[in-house]
């Protein structure tokens, strides 16, 4: 029986974003399709027991460069026939049959979102998954474009299978439980939301600007981890004197994800780049009215379940904030076009198209 190795050191981080997300539940959903062959998956740290049934694990710690050191040297001495990296890097050895997963070429296009360094590594690794790998992922078509456009991948070599969403989340209605989370939160009353890591491709500054112009009694609820740079997004709420109207609450527990997004006015997700936009999918499934927006994959993920504008268009930001915030029945009918648009996305048809690459590669001599 043949065995698919699987790199699942990214599947069990204590604080997912979008990569380590995307992992897991894909791990998990491949798992459940109940492969012919066996799979074995890799981790720097044990993880939590009963999260992978149907596969070997195996724990193979490492200090620093696990990567490139240990998981290389676990395929020179134990290869499966083929691995799969689903949110890294690939090892420098490798087996024959190799597939990845290539997000996005954000760097590319918004260099100065990134250290010299975040970029140069970024580039290095990206060009190496996408040569040396028999063959590539991309969540979505953007991407998809760009390897081929920027490091000259042929499509034919790519494939895309578009990411699900955590299809537990859903409308929130309890009105004790949308208070306690806005208390949880420190949030006085009606606000917009962004939810994500506070860094610069995600076009925090231009929001802040945008919602400035506002004449609201709403707030603006940026809330997620702290990035690169986050401290100018700080100082940028100060001089406008936004301290009590834009609040940045830190990291939201995932059990408070789906009441937070269900109360919101707007879920606003104005990022300048994207390879595919989990976030809007989520927001939509808890029923969220969306602002994000036009370019990179974000229009291929929100269809018509959002207003979409430019992302370095300030004052069209700030018009689509204004028109969902005094129009209720607007709100509404993107909450029925956002359920009917997250029905187009599912963790189980992105594992059967990776299952669909995974067997043709295993035929290949």
């Amino acid at each position: 029986m043949p065995v698919v190795g699987i790199d699942a050191s990214r599947a069990v981080s204590p604080r997912p974003t979008g990569t380590e997300t995307y992992s897991l539940h894909l791990i998990r959903a491949l798992l459940s399709t109940s492969p012919p062959w066996r799979v074995c998956l890799y981790f720097r740290h044990a993880p939590p027991e009963q999260l992978f049934l149907q596969a070997d694990l195996r724990v193979i710690p490492f200090p620093r460069l696990w990567t490139h050191i240990r998981l290389s040297w676990e395929m020179a001495r134990r290869p499966p026939d083929l691995l799969f990296v689903p949110a890294h890097v690939l090892p420098p050895v490798h087996p024959r049959r190799s597939l990845v997963t290539i997000h996005d070429l954000g760097y590319r296009y918004f260099p100065r979102a990134h250290t010299r360094f975040q970029r140069v590594y970024l580039d290095l690794s990206t060009r190496w998954n996408a040569r040396a790998a028999t063959h590539v992922l991309a969540d979505s078509e953007a991407t998809q474009a760009d390897l081929a456009r920027i490091y000259g991948i042929s499509p034919a070599k790519v494939t895309v299978a578009y990411p699900g969403y955590d299809e537990s989340l859903a409308p929130v209605r309890d009105p004790a439980i949308l208070a306690a989370v806005r208390d949880r939160y420190g949030i006085p009353g009606e606000y917009f939301l962004y939810l994500g890591t506070l860094q610069p491709r995600k076009n925090l500054a231009r929001l802040v600007l945008a919602f400035s112009q506002l004449s609201t009694r709403a707030t603006l609820v940026l809330a997620g981890q702290r990035g690169w740079l986050a401290d100018d997004l700080f100082a940028l709420i100060r001089r406008l004197g936004l301290e009590g109207r834009v609040l940045c609450p830190g990291y939201v527990r995932p059990e408070d994800r789906a009441p937070l997004l269900s109360g919101a006015l707007a879920f606003v997700f104005p990022s300048l780049y994207e390879g595919f936009g989990l976030p809007i999918l989520e927001a939509q499934a808890c029923g969220c009215p969306v602002i994000c927006s036009s370019t990179s994959s974000l229009p291929e993920v929100a269809g018509d379940g959002a207003l979409q504008v430019h992302p370095e268009d300030v004052a069209a930001l700030a018009d689509a904030m204004a028109r969902l915030e005094s129009n209720p029945d607007l709100r509404q009918e993107l909450v029925e076009r956002g359920f009917v648009n997250v029905r187009r996305f599912s963790w189980e048809r992105c594992a059967r198209t990776v299952r669909e690459v995974m067997e043709r590669l295993l035929e290949e001599n």
